[in-house]
């Protein structure tokens, strides 16, 4: 049985994007539920654009999203390197065989000279294309006599393109297959010559990917669409050099809060919503705050990321990291563009947050909440409250802000809801009863008193229970009225039902 080994193979020019992520986590998620290996694999051959930062921002992206790579830079297996700029000698070995066989050749021509070219062909509205049409007209190894161009390649003043076409080949058109997009036909002689090797010794990025998936065994290759235009190229290497592709698929697009185009790094400024997993710092005065400083649990991140382009086919849609392995299936990511939805991000956050483990909860509060309602209630009442609270907040550092709403009592609330509706003397009595009781019962009772006192003196429920909510936080709505009851303290909750009493006297 062949071992199943995906990759994610990131540029480090930049911070790692949510679409970034989400192609890891895809890389990830298949891998594992294969029982197979995930690889992170550092594609730094644009020397030009290197960021010194962006490998470590990727880096703690993956940590925080517990996205462990089974071989890397950080963690080597037999395989390595894993950075591209620490595997230059393997890939001049591999455009060697290319020329050899007749499927590259050197190409000398200027950027002067393509620019000039490229103009005039735009003048006439055409596109330039260096291809089967035109390369002989080029000052390359195809041109020029084995003394010409062994005298150019000596002066480093070359490219090593890739002959994506020729007149006498057996076909004009190839098929190439993706797991997502299905078959799709492209026909050879609309293919450019792609540059496949630089002249500073580092292949671009078509040959590195391709030697690099085949030597480090890649049996599936898991990226972005915008990659979809060179996979004919990619299967033409294949076929070339004579090895086994890997399955391939094409993710979609990650587009706009608006639904209308590609999501991107500006973006998040634009729409006001965070667009990198952790903090990223461009500069001194340009700072972006990522998901993780926002207060996401990485969990919950990780569900919603995983959300955007696939679902489990089924109606259910909040899942732990373990829990997407186990029903990841490449069949289930979509075709086309996803929104992203940032209330949906928050609402994932707080569905995450419903299911920790209370006691962490508690840990990680009870000191603020003591600080902040030691008036209110008394410590062994704090795992109720937090019970309470966390049904109802999207982020666990709103907790003793949600806490503190609960519970307060505004008196001009009180009065801004009392003109509502009015007070019986038969409602006004069963409350004040209620609060006479209160001094001699356990609060654990209370409930069966109130409604016993309704009862007798045949008041609906729901007209009792708005009431006496009324009288005790001053709105007319909120979370489960008796659970309040039994946190706040005796003391307090008799105070503000005589407070607000007397204001329905005056």
């Amino acid at each position: 049985m062949q071992d199943i080994r995906l990759r994610f193979a990131p540029s480090p020019t930049g911070p790692l994007h949510i679409g970034g992520l989400r192609t890891a986590l895809y890389n990830y998620l298949l891998a594992k539920s294969k029982k197979g290996k995930f690889i992170l694999r550092i594609e730094d051959t644009d020397q030009s654009r290197f960021n010194k930062n962006a490998e470590f921002h990727i880096n703690e992206s993956l940590k925080w999203c517990n996205i462990v790579p089974d071989e890397s830079p950080e963690k080597p297996g037999k395989y390595g390197p894993y950075r591209q700029s620490e595997r230059k000698n393997i890939y001049k070995k591999f455009v060697n065989k290319l020329i050899e066989s007749g499927h590259a050749y050197y190409a000398f021509d200027d950027k002067e000279e393509l620019d000039l070219n490229r103009k005039r062909h735009e003048k006439q509205g055409k596109t330039f294309i260096y291809n089967w049409e035109n390369r002989n007209d080029f000052k390359n190894s195809l041109t020029l006599n084995p003394t010409e161009t062994e005298n150019l390649i000596k002066e480093d003043k070359y490219v090593i393109r890739y002959k994506s076409y020729t007149k006498d080949q057996n076909k004009d058109f190839i098929l190439i297959r993706d797991k997502i997009r299905g078959e799709i036909e492209v026909d050879l002689k609309i293919l450019d010559d792609k540059i496949i090797f630089k002249n500073d010794g580092m292949p671009t990025y078509h040959l590195a990917n391709v030697v690099d998936d085949h030597l480090m065994k890649i049996t599936h290759v898991v990226r972005g669409e915008e990659w979809l235009p060179s996979l004919a190229l990619h299967f033409l290497l294949y076929d070339s050099f004579k090895w086994k592709k890997p399955i391939f698929a094409h993710l979609p697009l990650i587009l706009k809060p608006s639904g209308k185009g590609k999501l991107s790094k500006r973006d998040g400024e634009k729409f006001g919503v965070p667009v990198y997993p952790i903090k990223w710092e461009e500069n001194e005065k340009l700072k972006y705050q990522g998901f993780k400083e926002l207060g996401f649990e990485s969990e919950a991140f990780v569900n919603f990321i995983c959300m955007i382009g696939w679902n489990p086919g089924s109606q259910d849609e909040v899942f732990t990291k373990n829990e997407l392995i186990e029903k990841f299936n490449i069949n289930r990511i979509i075709k086309s563009g996803a929104k992203y939805d940032y209330d949906k991000a928050k609402w994932f956050n707080g569905e995450h947050i419903k299911k920790i483990d209370s006691n962490i909860l508690i840990n990680e509060n009870k000191d603020e909440i003591i600080k902040g309602l030691s008036n209110e209630i008394n410590e062994e009442r704090i795992p109720e409250l937090i019970n309470l609270v966390r049904e109802r907040v999207e982020f666990k550092n709103n907790i003793l802000k949600e806490s503190k709403l609960v519970l307060e009592y505004n008196k001009n609330k009180f009065k801004e809801n009392l003109s509502k509706f009015k007070f019986s003397q038969n409602e006004f009595q069963v409350i004040n009863s209620f609060n006479n009781e209160l001094e001699n019962i356990n609060k654990e009772d209370s409930k069966e008193l109130f409604f016993k006192l309704l009862k007798e003196n045949e008041i609906k429920i729901g007209d009792g229970m708005k009431r006496l909510r009324l009288c005790i936080t001053g709105e007319i709505s909120g979370a489960d009225l008796f659970t309040i009851i039994r946190i706040l303290k005796k003391e307090r909750l008799i105070q503000r039902i005589k407070i607000s009493l007397n204001s329905i006297n005056d």
